[in-house]
């Protein structure tokens, strides 16, 4: 009898271990399953990690080859301009009108601009270009205005506090107009 319990309690106990056995197997699968899920999960973060220090290693060295549109320090910032006209066969723009303005040379980075205020209010902003030390500005009005007209500036007579040049006007309908330009640098 003796015997018997000892192979009892001997089968018992084995089949105590191999059911907690099969829970700690099952215990097991389920934990594999979710490290699985979030070394996936890891790879995907670890692989768009890699792709954003591709980008920005490519930004980087992009940024090298781009140039950065600046006016020389001698023209940036804010100049009184007087304004002449010289020659016209508008009936907007007699000979001897006169036009006092601030101009301010201006940049954003990628594009070099000057803005005509008068009385604080914005009139016109030009796209410029510094080229063999002259300046050359552009306006054109948009596809939808009704009067068609490009102005254009050339100034290539600069000095510390003295820029002077002229800016012709051609209107769609013949006319055109000159002017002499004279801006002083402003003491603001």
């Amino acid at each position: 009898m003796l015997k018997n319990t000892f192979y009892l309690l001997f089968v018992g106990s084995f089949l105590m271990i191999s059911c907690d056995y099969k829970e700690k197997e099952k215990s097991l699968t389920e934990r594999e399953k979710q490290l699985l899920e979030k070394e996936k999960l890891f790879a995907k973060k670890e692989s768009e990690y890699q792709n954003l220090i591709k980008m920005r290693d490519s930004i980087f060295s992009k940024k090298d080859s781009v140039k950065i549109a600046m006016w020389p320090e001698e023209i940036s910032g804010s100049w009184n301009g007087k304004v002449i006209c010289t020659e016209s066969n508008c009936s907007d723009y007699a000979v001897g009108d006169q036009r006092t303005d601030t101009w301010e040379f201006d940049s954003d980075s990628i594009h070099l601009s000057a803005k005509i205020i008068n009385n604080n209010n914005l009139v016109r902003v030009y796209s410029g270009k510094f080229e063999n030390n002259e300046i050359k500005l552009n306006f054109r009005t948009d596809s939808t205005s009704q009067k068609k007209v490009e102005m254009n500036v050339l100034l290539n007579d600069i000095s510390d506090n003295k820029i002077k040049g002229t800016r012709s006007i051609i209107s769609d309908n013949g006319c055109t107009a000159r002017f002499s330009v004279e801006l002083v640098r402003s003491t603001k």
